[in-house]
């Protein structure tokens, strides 16, 4: 078994034993707003609603905050927060400067294009079967059609994308979210999303290549400068009109994940 496999089903015995327990749920009339995910790259849907640029869908949703490892995790955000500050902030406006945005948002479509086996798979345990076929569809066309990716020509026709892991899927069938967890150089998570992150790293094609780690730590760090490049004014924007960023940024992922998984639940009822 190659040494990213060996990490991968580490990562997810590890989670696994730290335990899946149901962080409870409240309704409330105060209105809750997404933070993005700083560790280190907010995609651009989540820093817009940060910013004010688009709607929060969670406004109805409180979920109390289950953070018993605090210590440990705010020590990994701090250290996060540097590698992000230090290293990948001064790559990605270096990046930004050198590629033109289109191709910073083809590359993009390309890594998002290469996650189709975590969507389709994820998308069949959750039986969204249109979404199943969406995901098959659009690799098909974008990756013949849309040169490897790079160009979306399945949206052209109407082909959406359906956006499914395995966190969700594990939440679809009643698995609580756990503790809150921050590890290095990898965005917010619980208990349960390690888990799931583990089962999405082994469906990533690249951990399967000659040189899997490489491959695989490869992919995730073009992804990540690429995204951040992408959206350092609203990172910016996020970071400096925040306070207490550590509790925001939990929150707001708290929050995010569970409402995808409260519409998962009534979307397949």
């Amino acid at each position: 078994m190659s040494g990213s496999r060996w990490w991968v089903l580490a990562l997810g015995i590890a989670m696994a034993i730290a335990g899946c327990v149901s962080a409870p749920t409240a309704q409330t009339d105060a209105a809750a707003s997404a933070i993005p995910d700083p560790s280190p790259s907010p995609t651009s849907e989540v820093a817009e609603r940060a910013t004010g640029l688009a709607p929060s869908p969670l406004e109805d949703t409180v979920v109390e905050d289950y953070d018993p490892w605090a210590p440990f995790n705010t020590a990994i955000f701090s250290f996060n927060r540097k590698v992000d500050r230090y290293v990948l902030k001064p790559v990605a406006k270096a990046w930004d400067k050198i590629v033109p945005d289109p191709v910073e948002r083809s590359l993009k479509r390309a890594f998002d294009n290469l996650s189709m086996p975590r969507r389709l798979v994820n998308n069949l345990f959750q039986l969204k079967l249109k979404g199943a076929g969406q995901e098959l569809a659009r690799f098909g066309l974008n990756s013949t059609l849309g040169v490897a990716g790079l160009f979306d020509v399945a949206k052209v026709f109407g082909v959406e994308a359906s956006e499914a892991d395995t966190g969700q899927t594990l939440g679809r069938y009643g698995v609580g979210p756990g503790p809150y967890l921050v590890l290095p150089f990898l965005p917010p998570l619980t208990a349960r999303d390690g888990i799931g992150f583990a089962v999405d790293t082994a469906l990533n094609p690249f951990t399967y290549v000659i040189f899997p780690f490489a491959a695989l730590a490869g992919t995730a760090v073009g992804k990540r400068v690429d995204e951040r490049a992408l959206n350092l004014d609203l990172y910016e924007n996020v970071e400096e009109s925040t306070v207490d960023l550590y509790s925001a940024v939990r929150n707001g992922y708290l929050q995010q994940r569970q409402k995808m998984i409260d519409d998962l639940r009534l979307e397949i009822r």
